[in-house]
């Protein structure tokens, strides 16, 4: 079940298109050199954003430096991104199908505020 929405997310769910986004956050920042401090957690989260499902995003202790960190990030290129991730989850929210992938997009757009700070994990299996 998780391969099915991953794939669906990657094709039909923006995902790929929002992995780009990530992506070319981070390549922004690495180029201006300035912005190398933020190009680890923009890749880890364009992986993340490529394949969602079966993973999930847990918060470490974030340095007192790592605060800073977030407020320019998300000066610099957050908000576009959360307005990005935002624009598709309004669009998926229109169709029910769409519902899940929207809660997705919807927790990567929350993720933009402050992702200096954050992993990703292998989510638990739940056994029935």
């Amino acid at each position: 079940m998780i391969f099915l929405l991953n794939l669906i997310w990657l094709i039909f769910g923006g995902g790929l298109l929002a992995a780009c986004g990530w992506a070319l956050a981070a390549l922004l920042m690495a180029i201006s050199i300035v912005g190398l401090p933020w190009v680890p957690a923009a890749l880890r989260i364009a992986d993340y954003t490529l394949l969602p499902f079966g993973r999930r995003i847990v918060s470490d202790s974030t340095p007192p430096l790592g605060i800073i960190g977030n407020v320019l990030w998300f000066i610099l290129a957050g908000w576009w991104l959360g307005l990005g991730h935002l624009l598709l989850a309004f669009g998926l929210a229109v169709t029910i199908i769409g519902l899940p992938f929207a809660w997705a997009h919807v927790k990567l757009a929350l993720l933009t505020l402050a992702p200096v700070g954050t992993a990703i994990e292998t989510a638990p299996l739940r056994r029935r």
